[in-house]
């Protein structure tokens, strides 16, 4: 099976989530996507996040007709715990259910692997799974390489792949949906229209409970 990780806040999940994970799904014959919020998100300290319980309810609420879309508790994490959610934990806990002809990838934003060098442990988690970046326009696979840390020995075998010591780095050239979780919160303050900005079930979700209502909106 070629199974996929994506992580993040979700704060909330929007239909740009979706796209790229659409898209990720038909370029690479994804079987199944995790969708994975975290409940202590190591790059999100500037901002009181939504709890937990409301975000993964909107992840599942957003994955709801899409059967290979899994809405996933792995960073759950414990009632009031602190430690962060690093990916490469989560990564490692998945990689050792799956068997030998299984394909892990980890699906991400573009403007967040270019931070990848401050993640925890980089290069074990690039060494872990092949990496699907997703693109924004006039983002090229330059931008990527120059990430990348030089001790995995990456060289360039097209104008979308990056071979790796022992994976590869695909750039998703494919998704233009110009969608934030900030710009939603920001409508969802003021009570304007989500239309469009995120599954329907999920705009209602966040109507009918007031959600970010009476929270800072800054990222």
């Amino acid at each position: 099976m070629n199974i996929a990780l994506f992580g993040g806040t979700f704060d909330p999940i929007h239909s740009g989530h979706l796209a790229a994970a659409r898209a990720a799904e038909a370029a690479f014959s994804l079987d199944a996507i995790h969708f994975i919020p975290a409940c202590v998100p190591p790059h999100k300290r500037r901002r009181r996040l939504t709890a937990f319980a409301h975000r993964y309810a909107m992840v599942a609420l957003g994955c709801a007709g899409s059967s290979g879309f899994l809405p996933s508790l792995i960073e759950s994490g414990e009632a009031g715990a602190a430690e962060p959610n690093y990916s490469i934990a989560t990564v490692r806990k998945v990689a050792a259910g799956l068997g030998p002809a299984d394909q892990l990838f980890f699906l991400i934003g573009a403007d967040a692997f270019l931070d990848i060098r401050q993640w925890h442990e980089p290069v074990a988690l690039l060494d872990a799974a092949d990496f699907i970046v997703v693109s924004r326009p006039g983002f090229s696979i330059a931008h990527v390489a120059e990430v990348i840390p030089p001790e995995l020995g990456s060289r360039a075998l097209s104008n979308h792949t990056i071979e790796l010591r022992r994976t590869r780095v695909h750039l998703l050239t494919t998704v233009e949906a110009d969608i934030s979780s900030s710009g939603i919160r920001r409508l969802a303050a003021g009570k304007k229209s989500l239309g469009g900005l995120v599954p329907d079930p999920v705009a209602e979700y966040i109507r009918k409970l007031s959600l970010y209502q009476h929270e800072e909106q800054t990222d």
